[in-house]
């Protein structure tokens, strides 16, 4: 407004704030409580039973070094790769962030083992065609986890809007809207991690904030 200053909080504090809960995983922590607090306000199990892993590949600023950063032939991307495992209700599980010309085959073995061994409960996760292969046998013996693949029809043409496919698809478009993760800007995997969990952390908090105790 005129004639009025704006004073912002300086940002190295803020930064220095940022890098200690990201360095201690409290933003997970954080993340986490409320993804239990959103689940049982919902009248679900604090822990999931069943999800969707998929991955999105985005591009990278210029910030980001060539060791962090990669090219998806078959997106045609230069950047990085987000590795999701969402809920049943499209609540953040675990991200890994890679190279975009990480398979995620190969990204989806290790996040899924830290997701079995961090919530116990998941038997079934649901996927696209582009998990299919060894990674299902390795899932069942490993994991005792089953990996549903679902896939497009021959028959289907343009948008279709697959059965449990959708959850994880709204999930990234969720993603988008935070300005922050329409592109990677962070020098480093642990920050651009920090952010999906900072994202989804607003959003539940502003689910919950609108959610009204029931009279009894």
């Amino acid at each position: 407004m005129a004639g009025h200053a704006c004073h912002f909080v300086p940002w190295d504090r803020v930064y220095a704030c940022f890098r200690r809960w990201r360095n201690h995983d409290l933003v997970r922590e954080l993340h986490d409580r409320l993804r239990r607090l959103v689940r049982e306000r919902a009248g679900q199990d604090s822990e999931p039973g069943a999800g969707g892993i998929e991955s999105q590949s985005v591009k990278a600023d210029a910030v980001v070094g060539s060791d962090s950063g990669g090219f998806d032939g078959g997106k045609l991307i230069n950047g990085r790769k987000r590795h999701v495992v969402v809920d049943t209700l499209g609540l953040l599980l675990a991200v890994m962030v890679t190279a975009a010309d990480v398979g995620d085959r190969a990204a989806a073995q290790v996040l899924l083992t830290q997701v079995t061994a961090a919530h116990h409960l998941p038997a079934l996760v649901w996927a696209d065609g582009g998990y299919t292969g060894s990674l299902v046998e390795y899932c069942l013996a490993a994991l005792a986890l089953v990996l549903a693949i679902v896939k497009r029809s021959d028959d289907m043409r343009g948008f279709v809007v697959l059965p449990k496919r959708w959850i994880v698809e709204r999930f990234f478009a969720h993603l988008m809207r935070s300005r922050r993760l329409a592109r990677d800007f962070e020098r480093s995997i642990a920050s651009a991690k920090a952010m999906v969990y900072w994202s989804m952390t607003m959003l539940m908090t502003r689910r919950l904030a609108r959610q009204r105790p029931s009279r009894a």
